[in-house]
């Protein structure tokens, strides 16, 4: 379904072509997302749970900027993970304004049985695009993510 907005030919390109990719993008996210709720996790702490399981640890502005989350926001997920014992804080001794994040072995006992069923979920979510298919749109999102305003 696209918009029913009657304006120029462009706006209702965009229109309709943002509409498909949001529909698209949540519709992926709300199947995947039961996966990551069955473990008692947000799709928030679930990202902040990878991204320390891949890059290790990292200072909660990093975190941040990588989930594309705010500082407030990234604070009470890690508050809430931390309380649950996944992860642990760390103030850096050199720079103490910095807060270092890093996954307890709790933590990372958890990502790592986690990470392979939502990797094979995505697999399985993606196999409805060839892979030529799914390189294009990767390209095209990643040109779409970092375009500048003007």
């Amino acid at each position: 379904m696209g918009t029913h907005y009657k304006g120029t030919k462009e706006e209702v390109r965009a229109l309709n072509t943002y509409i498909k990719l949001m529909r698209a993008a949540e519709s992926v996210t709300a199947r995947l997302n039961p996966r990551i709720a069955s473990y008692g996790l947000t799709v928030s702490q679930f990202g902040v749970l990878e991204a320390l399981y891949h890059l290790g640890p990292l200072c909660q502005h990093e975190l941040a900027k990588k989930l594309l989350k705010s500082s407030g926001n990234i604070t009470l997920v890690i508050d809430n993970l931390e309380k649950r014992g996944f992860v642990r804080r760390r103030r850096e001794r050199v720079d103490r304004r910095l807060v270092r994040v890093r996954l307890t072995p709790r933590g990372r006992r958890l990502i790592q049985d986690i990470f392979p069923g939502h990797v094979a979920a995505i697999v399985q979510e993606m196999s409805a695009l060839t892979s030529r298919e799914q390189d294009t749109l990767a390209r095209l999102c990643r040109k779409l993510g970092l375009k500048q305003q003007k």
